[in-house]
C-alpha cells in the first residue's frame, strides 16, 4: 500500500500541481517515507520548494518529553528554512506563519483519538489556511485505531486544545477524512485537498488500522514519546483519561499509556475481579494481567505501582469487541467502589493543557458526564452505555459521507 506522502513522491501529476509554488510541511518523526527517508528531506530531494516546516506538540524532532512542554521556532540547521513551533508561544499559526508559504502539507501521524493534539492542529491551520487564502493538502496516513468509535461527544462550550469539536474520544477517521468533516462542521471556504492512500483496508487483519505485518507492512515510529506501539495507540483511547487521575498511566516506564492505572496503594488484582463483576463484556477484545512498575519520572515517581497491563495484541486482540474508552472508564468505577474515599482525579489546580479553573478529567472528556458516572454510586454501566451508544451513533451518521476508504 501507499500513504500519501509515498504518492505525492511518485506521482508526477501531483508535484505538478506545486510547481511554482511555495510549500511548508508540518511534520514530526513518524512523518517518514516507505524507505524511512523523513519527508522533509524528501521532498526537498524530489526538488519540492520547501520554504517553511512546522513542529507540533512534541516538536518537530518529537523531543519534548511530556504535556505543556514547549518548543521553540528555530531555523533548520541543514537547508535553513524555518522551523516554527505550533505548541509554545502559539498553537494556532500566525499571519507571519502563514505567510511563509502557498501550500501547507500536513504529514502528521495521528492515534485516532480526539485529544491527541495534532486533530486540533489540522483544524487550527485550516481555520488559518481560510481567513489567508492558503492551500492545504493532507498527506493521509492510517488511523491505527482503526474504524471503531467511541466515547461521549464533546459537549459544545468545553473546546480545549484537546477537543477542538463535537466529536467522540474515538473517531475512526484518518487525517484526511477529519480534515473533510471540518471543512464542513465549520463552513470552511478553504481551498483544501486530500492526497489519499492506496490500499488502506480498516477493517482487514491482523492490523485492523495499522498496515504492521508482512511485505506490506509498515515499521511503526513514536509519532509522540509515549505512543511506543500499535498496542499504545489501540488502548490510547481510554489510558488518556489517566491524565486526569492522580493514577500513573505509566509514564517513566517503557511502556507508558498501556496501562488502565498504576498506584502505590492500590490492589490491581482486586480492581480487575471488581471490573468483571460489575461489567465483564467491557473487558473482551484484550488480554489483563497484573503487573508492577517504578516510574522513574511523573506521578508516583520512585514508588512501587500495583498496574493493569492491557495487551491488545497478537492472538489477545479481538478487534471489534474492545472497547479502551468504556475499559478505562469501568476501572475508575472499581477504583472508586472498593476505595470509597480515594483521590481519583486531579484538582482543579492541577493546569491541563492551557485550561484554567476545570478539572483535567473534564477536560479530557469534554465534559463532566464520565466522572459523574464514576462518582454516582447509583450509576450504573448500563446508564454510561446508554449514553455513549447515543453519541457514537450520531458521529457515525454524521461523518458517513466523509469517509474515503
Amino acid at each position: 500500500m501507499k500513504f500519501g506522502i509515498d504518492r505525492l513522491l511518485t506521482e508526477p501529476d501531483l508535484q505538478e500541481a506545486l510547481q511554482g509554488k511555495r510549500v511548508a510541511l508540518i511534520a514530526h518523526p513518524a512523518s517518514v517515507t516507505r524507505d524511512l527517508t523523513h519527508s522533509l528531506d524528501a521532498l526537498i530531494a524530489a526538488g519540492i520548494n520547501i520554504s517553511s516546516a512546522f513542529g507540533p506538540q512534541h516538536g518537530l524532532k518529537g523531543d519534548k518529553q511530556d504535556n505543556m512542554v514547549e518548543t521553540s521556532d528555530e531555523t533548520d540547521p541543514i537547508y535553513g528554512i524555518p522551523v516554527f513551533s505550533l505548541y509554545g508561544e502559539v498553537r494556532r499559526p500566525t499571519g507571519q506563519m502563514m505567510s511563509s508559504a502557498d501550500v501547507f502539507l500536513f504529514d502528521l501521524q495521528d492515534l485516532g483519538c480526539r485529544i491527541y493534539t495534532f486533530v486540533t492542529t489540522l483544524l487550527y491551520l485550516l481555520e488559518e489556511a481560510a481567513k489567508h487564502g492558503k492551500e492545504v493538502w493532507v498527506l493521509d496516513r492510517p488511523n491505527p485505531a482503526g474504524r471503531p468509535v467511541e466515547g461521549t461527544l464533546l459537549v459544545p462550550g468545553n473546546e480545549s486544545f484537546v477537543g477542538a469539536a463535537p466529536m467522540p474520544m474515538r473517531h475512526g477517521l484518518t487525517m484526511g477524512e477529519m480534515g473533510r468533516w471540518f471543512v464542513e462542521q465549520f463552513d470552511l471556504d478553504v481551498n483544501y485537498r486530500v492526497i489519499t492512500m492506496h490500499d488502506w483496508l480498516p477493517e482487514a487483519g491482523p492490523g485492523y488500522g495499522w498496515p504492521g505485518a508482512g511485505e506490506q507492512g509498515r515499521i511503526w515510529i513514536n509519532p509522540s514519546p509515549n505512543a511506543a506501539s500499535l498496542n499504545m495507540a489501540r488502548a490510547y483511547a481510554g489510558t488518556v483519561m489517566i491524565e486526569g487521575a492522580t493514577l500513573s498511566e505509566g509514564r517513566g516506564t517503557t511502556r507508558p499509556l498501556e496501562v488502565l492505572f498504576g498506584a502505590p496503594d492500590i490492589d490491581a488484582k482486586a480492581v480487575l475481579a471488581e471490573m468483571e463483576r460489575l461489567q465483564p463484556e467491557w473487558l473482551a477484545g484484550c488480554a489483563l494481567r497484573d503487573c508492577w512498575f517504578e516510574p522513574t519520572f511523573h506521578k508516583h515517581q520512585s514508588a512501587l505501582c500495583n498496574a493493569i497491563m492491557i495487551h491488545a495484541e497478537g492472538p489477545f486482540y479481538t478487534h471489534a469487541a474492545f472497547k479502551p474508552w468504556r475499559m478505562q472508564a469501568l476501572a475508575f468505577k472499581a477504583i472508586r467502589r472498593l476505595y470509597p474515599d480515594y483521590q481519583i482525579w486531579r484538582g482543579k489546580d492541577f493546569k491541563y493543557e492551557y485550561t484554567d479553573d476545570v478539572l483535567a478529567i473534564d477536560v479530557i472528556n469534554g465534559g463532566p458526564s464520565l466522572r459523574e458516572w464514576v462518582d454516582d454510586p447509583s450509576a450504573t454501566p448500563h446508564d454510561l452505555d446508554t449514553l455513549a451508544a447515543n453519541d457514537e451513533a450520531s458521529w457515525i451518521a454524521a461523518v458517513r459521507e466523509h469517509l474515503l476508504y
